[in-house]
């Protein structure tokens, strides 16, 4: 296939992917998807190989569901027929918890399975404590559903659908949601179709080969151009209920095989709160930093994550393993790349940030509505600063590394009785250097439906900021408060009418000695 026909036909693959992502979040019911695009939507070949992704979604989502997608197409091989969607939330064959929720589509094609289309998104609940720390094993988190049949034969599998229904609190946007990827799924199948029949392709075999045989050959040489050694990162940070955490990464550049390989040992044990996180989620957070840094231009895919490895100790807080309680595991999660992007530091300096805030800030409340009936939010995010850059500041308030958008106040506002008094950049939060850390958000605000309420607060880095790099400064950190008394809580919280809720979001370290 010479490279003029391939350009064409993948532009054409994102252009599909990309198109269905964004109508997924454009349809979907719960807010942290349409509001925030906590989600993934990514092509896959007959082997479960992900090929094309879309460019909407956060890298936690997209390169978890790499690795979902092909857990289940071993698990279905030979089983799938037309009609057929596949599902789980198994926190370690997808996305690290119950709530992001795997769909895989698969697509036929004269007759046979040529592709699937898979998608990942963050619903507003699965039954259990709710996002938060508090849970004490995975069991007390929610509804755990292992790869099944959620479609048969084009028809709703009506045993899940009961046990789905009388386990989660907002059964009707769980469902929503779950039919919109559903009908992305079907729409991006059938897109899939008319470009093999429009192209004359026999099937998607040889395109998907080509497109993941070269994004591996050149992940590899660019490898190949960084020098051969081994360097270590290291970050500290606290999270809800005070426990510190360290996460030390050994970032090995073999430049013969062109391969990265990195190593998690010396990292903290498990943490008894729900913070920790499946070995996938490692993976996914761990080869964005690689990839940023290395060739963020090329795709996305099987082949350009091939020559990425990841390992940690069993049992680590980043290779948790069963019955470790994983529901709030994107407040370690999101703290991966920081002591890769150390490391990489003393490899590629001018291509590194400084440490960011971390971890997004996560609220979820339960409670009541006006009309008395209960009411269960969905997950709220509010973010800190991005670390400072070798020639630029670190933008403020800015989803880093996740990239979910921020929330529009009056969205939420709208969709439950809650009233915000201040949203506003945290002012002098980011740390000073040659280029100065981004600086945090300060939200207030309280519930007005006049009546107790619950609150699961997912907070860190409150005890020290963002550390600076190469001389920078370190941010402020964090610092969330009720009624001005200074919180940090692991466990659901209890909450009083009218009670006044205040987050002061960490700023990003400096880069740089300030002149």
């Amino acid at each position: 296939m010479d490279g003029v026909e391939l350009e064409i036909l993948w532009s054409n693959l994102v252009g599909i992917v990309d198109e269905r992502a964004k109508a997924l979040q454009r349809i979907a019911f719960s807010p942290v998807v349409r509001e925030a695009g906590d989600l993934a939507v990514a092509l896959f070949d007959r082997r479960g190989r992900m090929v094309a992704q879309a460019n909407t979604g956060t890298p936690g989502h997209i390169n978890s569901l790499a690795i979902a997608g092909a857990h289940l197409v071993r698990r279905f091989d030979n089983r799938i027929v037309p009609g057929d969607v596949l599902i789980t939330n198994d926190p370690w064959l997808s996305a690290g918890h119950f709530f992001d929720i795997t769909l895989l589509t698969p697509v036929f094609y004269r007759d046979r399975i040529v592709a699937y289309v898979g998608s990942n998104i963050h619903h507003t609940d699965i039954g259990g404590y709710g996002v938060g720390a508090g849970a004490r094993d995975i069991h007390e988190e929610g509804l755990w559903i292992p790869p099944v049949k959620f479609y048969e034969r084009g028809r709703m599998n009506p045993t899940l659908k009961a046990i789905i229904r009388h386990n989660v609190r907002t059964p009707d946007q769980v469902f929503g949601d779950l039919a919109a990827q559903t009908a992305s799924g079907k729409n991006c199948g059938d897109r899939l179709v008319t470009l093999c029949e429009r192209n004359a392709l026999a099937d998607f075999e040889q395109l998907s080969r080509e497109i993941i045989d070269r994004s591996e050959q050149a992940t590899r040489n660019a490898i190949r151009e960084l020098p051969a050694g081994t360097w270590h990162g290291e970050s500290t940070f606290d999270i809800p209920g005070g426990e510190l955490i360290t996460l030390h990464a050994a970032v090995t550049i073999d430049n013969k095989a062109g391969e990265v390989l990195i190593d998690f040992a010396g990292s903290s044990p498990k943490s008894r709160h729900g913070v920790n996180v499946v070995l996938n989620y490692t993976h996914a957070y761990s080869t964005f930093a690689i990839r940023s840094c290395l060739n963020p231009d090329l795709p996305n895919n099987a082949g350009s994550l091939a020559p990425i490895k990841i390992s940690a100790p069993k049992d680590c807080i980043v290779n948790a393993q069963y019955p470790s309680p994983v529901s709030a595991r994107h407040v370690v999660g999101m703290y991966v790349p920081m002591p890769i992007l150390k490391a990489l530091y003393h490899v590629v300096p001018d291509r590194v940030l400084a440490e960011s805030a971390g971890a997004v800030w996560s609220l979820q409340i339960q409670g009541q509505d006006f009309r008395g009936q209960a009411l269960t939010s969905s997950l709220v995010s509010f973010s800190g600063g991005m670390g400072g850059r070798r020639t630029k500041p670190g933008p403020s308030a800015t989803s880093y590394p996740t990239g979910v958008a921020g929330y529009q106040i009056e969205a939420l506002e709208a969709s439950m009785p809650i009233e915000f008094f201040q949203r506003q950049l945290r002012r002098g939060s980011g740390g000073q250097g040659a280029s100065v850390g981004g600086d945090g958000q300060v939200v207030s605000f309280s519930m007005i439906s006049g009546k107790p309420w619950l609150m699961n607060m997912v907070t860190s880095r409150t005890k020290d900021g963002a550390e600076g790099l190469a001389g920078g400064e370190p941010g402020k950190p964090g610092q969330f408060t009720v009624n001005g008394k200074v919180m940090s809580s692991a466990v659901k919280m209890l909450m009083e009418p009218d009670d006044l809720v205040v987050m002061e979001t960490p700023g990003g370290g400096g880069y740089g000695r300030r002149e």
